[in-house]
């Protein structure tokens, strides 16, 4: 329970502070790099503050400064975003929206301009394509789960096609990323804590724009998928 109790006083304490630094800054960082980078340091000390959760990344060079990509990681638990915000790279997250009605965090995605989606329904998958466009357009790389949902089993699930459609019609490379340990620590409809174990991050070189067009989207979003899949099985 202390490390909830930790997250609703943090919570409390560092919206306001990021209020103020959208305040300060939205009108010159069109982006919003400097709150974003703020909301790495807020959710990585839930990681850095607990001995539990060790975490190495690697491949963080893959993804370049003033670069734009699609970023596509496998989903095993709750944690994985709070792991991913430790890479500190630009990017705009896309959210089931009901983390957006979450009070203080939830709040502060909005100040981010992340984007939420509905699952299920096909009026908000069309929303939250168009705001991608307009995110990638604005020079940002879009961070997504393609499976869609958190892994029962810690397995890999199958696909959607979202972020590899995005992927063709901008014309942005594909970065796979790989995430290890997560299912264990804190498990899917799990709130307990499960002691320590180990995280690992592995970016994957990027699948280049000539690759992303020469594909279909179902052909990209297979090869994608046995490139994390096999990177696991490592």
């Amino acid at each position: 329970m202390a490390f909830w109790a930790f997250i609703v006083v943090t919570s409390i304490l560092l919206f306001p502070v990021a209020v103020v630094i959208w305040l300060l800054t939205v009108l010159f960082d069109r982006r919003l790099v400097v709150l974003h980078r703020f909301t790495c340091f807020w959710a990585s000390l839930y990681t850095w503050l607990n001995p539990g959760w060790p975490i190495t990344i690697t491949g963080r060079e893959h993804i370049e400064p003033k670069h734009t990509y699609m970023l596509v990681a496998n989903h095993l638990s709750l944690l994985d975003i709070l792991v991913l915000f430790r890479l500190f790279k630009d990017f705009k997250w896309v959210s089931k929206v009901e983390n957006f009605r979450v009070p203080l965090i939830g709040w502060n995605m909005t100040l981010n301009r992340y984007v939420p989606l509905r699952r299920g329904d096909r009026e908000s998958v069309r929303e939250m394509m168009r705001l991608c466009r307009e995110r990638i357009a604005e020079g940002s790389s879009i961070m997504m789960f393609p499976e869609g949902t958190r892994s029962r089993d810690g397995a890999l699930r199958e696909f959607k096609p979202g972020a590899f459609e995005l992927a063709r019609e901008t014309s942005i490379p594909v970065v796979p990323i790989v995430i290890r340990g997560t299912h264990d620590a804190l498990p899917r409809r799990g709130f307990v804590l499960q002691g320590r174990h180990e995280i690992s991050v592995t970016v994957l070189p990027p699948v280049p724009v000539e690759v992303v067009h020469a594909s279909t989207t179902a052909e990209l979003s297979d090869h994608v998928r046995e490139l994390i899949s096999a990177e696991l099985a490592d």
